[in-house]
């Protein structure tokens, strides 16, 4: 009886533990079989929103379009929405949908909705509602053609672009330097009711400058006057930048006299295209006088400022200067690049500067680098050949401690 009692007892609890095991399992696969359709629960819980009866708000509608997690099930939704009595989309819901559209990448079915719109004819739109879809269109789907579509199509909305949406287009064509395009969408600019401004004819002139054709750039400067419109910063800093991508510093410091003549203050942008220029032609002492003539003007260096001088002096196999400009830039607060590092590792090596090799290689990995394993042999060997038994020791002391 006790054998018996024990085993009926030792039964019902491997039965227990297995119904136990056996409900975890079921809960386990019941969630997992939910979780795929979690989207479709939700679309479920609005749909009977929708199917009710009740009168909804706008505020209410936007509430229920943005707690969709799944963003292509918009389109179902909004569809039956729109078989309600109370449908009443406007600007803030198609904006709302678009977005969800665009993050789900669904780009042919915003074209579906923007043709929906044009035909429902059911409220206004402003031109931010346009200016976001002409940016989804051209810097998330990549379709120029379709952001200057739209641009054009906005008068059959009742709505006329702005001069910050028109812009925007040109901006869009120079970045996928589409220059071709350029000209016909500026001189529309009247055809849709846009009154040209500094900003355009900024665009417009960087777009001729990284096509080259500085001679039609310096036309879009003469333009200025006549469109009501003064030149700025950017507008002889963008010139300036062409006229040194073609070997033409001079003609570009000429500008920076014209520039200041005019009473325009250059920028930290204007001094490092100049210096950036000099460095190109090997005038590293010119570059360096213009830095500090920068710091005259109340226009303080940046770090690209000091690290195209010290490309310069690197180009020029100046190393223990550029071993000084590294110093002084970290004093700043700056911090070189690795290219700039690993150029002055290898010079310093090759002139077997072994105590500035080992100071370079500590800044180096204080400010967050690490040195690849070229460098390492260049340094090794360095030490290995260097004449200074003393600085020998303090390197490889350095790469002990490193590699480890």
């Amino acid at each position: 009886m006790i054998l018996r009692s024990h085993f009926a007892r030792n039964h019902r609890q491997s039965i227990i533990q297995s119904l136990s095991s056996a409900s975890t399992i079921t809960r386990k696969r019941t969630f997992a079989l939910a979780s795929p359709s979690a989207s479709h629960q939700d679309s479920d819980h609005h749909a009977y929103k929708l199917n009710h009866k009740d009168w909804l708000s706008p505020t209410e509608v936007l509430k229920i379009f943005s707690n969709l997690r799944d963003p292509i099930s918009v389109i179902s939704v909004l569809n039956q929405y729109s078989k309600r009595k109370d449908y009443n989309p406007n600007e803030a819901l198609y904006t709302l949908i678009i977005n969800k559209l665009a993050q789900a990448k669904r780009f042919d079915a915003i074209e579906d909705i923007m043709q929906r719109i044009k035909v429902e004819k059911l409220c206004r739109f402003s031109d931010g509602f346009f200016y976001n879809v002409i940016k989804i269109y051209g810097n998330m789907a990549g379709r120029i053609s379709k952001a200057i579509e739209t641009l054009f199509d906005m008068p059959s909305y009742n709505c006329w672009p702005s001069v910050k949406t028109f812009n925007l287009v040109l901006n869009l064509l120079v970045s996928a330097k589409l220059f071709g395009e350029i000209q016909g969408i500026y001189t529309s600019a009247a055809k849709l009711g846009v009154e040209i401004d500094a900003c355009c004819l900024n665009i417009l002139l960087k777009g001729l400058c990284e096509n080259g054709n500085l001679e039609a750039a310096f036309y879009v400067l003469d333009e200025f006057p006549k469109q009501n419109c003064e030149p700025n910063v950017r507008t002889y800093s963008t010139l300036m930048h062409g006229l040194c991508e073609k070997g033409n510093v001079e003609e570009a410091f000429g500008l920076l006299e014209r520039m200041e003549s005019e009473g325009i203050d250059a920028d930290t942008v204007t001094f490092n295209i100049l210096i950036s220029g000099l460095r190109k032609q090997g005038k590293v002492e010119e570059g360096m006088k213009l830095l500090e003539r920068m710091k005259g003007k109340g226009c303080y260096p940046n770090s690209a400022s000091y690290q195209e001088v010290l490309y310069g002096l690197l180009d020029k196999k100046r190393f223990p200067e550029a071993k000084e400009l590294v110093g002084r830039m970290i004093c700043e607060r700056m911090s070189p690049s690795f290219v700039s590092y690993k150029k002055l590792i290898h010079g310093l090596c090759n002139q077997k500067l072994v105590e500035d090799v080992d100071w370079v290689l500590k800044t180096m990995v204080q400010q967050g680098f690490v040195p690849r394993m070229g460098m390492w042999r260049e340094i090794v060997g360095c030490v290995t050949f260097g004449k200074d038994n003393r600085n020998r020791v303090y390197v490889t002391e350095t790469v002990d401690s490193l590699a480890s």
